[in-house]
């Protein structure tokens, strides 16, 4: 154990790590005794944690030399996307102060609404998920924003496998009129709704590209706020592209 209180440290992983670190310094790789030497640890030792690092998948071994193997670039990525969320949510938070108005992002993914992040506060409440919101896209602004940049086909098949019930009394449920109005729309303009998914709230939602992925970005207010929904909407929508561009964040959409 380290003294004086310090933290205890394991030695066998900090030189696994100084292995690691000496494989990545190497891009045409290296021989075992190349690493134990840049690592400064016994051939021996090197060679047992070197078995270890290649069957976990850290390190991979061609013709004698060795190599970062793909785990790495699994953790280089995990991290990015962690980063890339932290990314996400300031800029929800900040549209949700400077808005006065619930923020939302969602993803299509695997044929499906995700509502991947929701900013929100006292004054700011979001709309409470009463119906899931992945079976009810038709109702509300996010899901037809997301069905907006699908194409006929696909936006067919969603809805076949939803089947658009009546949430409130305000919900489209003919499947031909929805399918006109998400046409009309064409993935590009703001989508909005008025108590259509849930009495008491109106929402608007702005197409987003993240890759070649379909994504959206919503704002929720309270019906009692309803005549700020055009301007609120239109001030989304000139700003979501200056957010995209600041974020790194990267899904597998």
């Amino acid at each position: 154990m380290a003294g004086g209180g310090g933290p205890t440290l394991i030695g066998s992983v900090q030189r696994a790590l100084r292995l690691l670190e000496a494989a990545g310094a190497q891009e045409e790789g290296a021989t075992a005794k190349q690493l134990a030497r840049r690592a400064g640890l016994p051939l021996a030792t090197a060679y047992h944690l070197l078995r270890t690092l290649v069957h976990e998948g850290y390190l991979r071994r061609e013709g004698g030399v060795y190599r970062i193997g793909e785990a790495v670039g699994d953790l280089s990525r995990a991290s990015s996307q962690q980063w890339g969320r932290r990314d996400l949510r300031a800029a929800l938070h900040d549209l949700r102060d400077d808005l006065g108005a619930a923020t939302y992002f969602a993803v299509y993914r695997d044929g499906e609404v995700d509502v991947v992040d929701v900013a929100c506060g006292p004054g700011t409440p979001a709309v409470e998920e009463w119906a899931d919101f992945r079976a009810t896209a038709h109702a509300h602004a996010l899901g037809q924003c997301l069905l907006a940049q699908l194409g006929e086909e696909a936006r067919r098949d969603h809805l076949a496998r939803h089947p658009m019930t009546a949430l409130t009394p305000r919900t489209v449920t003919d499947r031909d009129v929805l399918l006109r109005r998400l046409a009309a729309n064409r993935g590009a303009a703001p989508v909005t709704e008025v108590q259509e998914y849930a009495l008491g709230a109106v929402c608007a939602a702005v197409p987003v590209r993240v890759g070649a992925g379909v994504a959206a970005i919503g704002l929720s207010l309270p019906v009692e706020e309803k005549q700020r929904l055009g301007e609120v909407s239109g001030e989304l929508h000139r700003r979501t592209g200056r957010i995209l561009g600041d974020l790194t964040f990267s899904f597998t959409i």
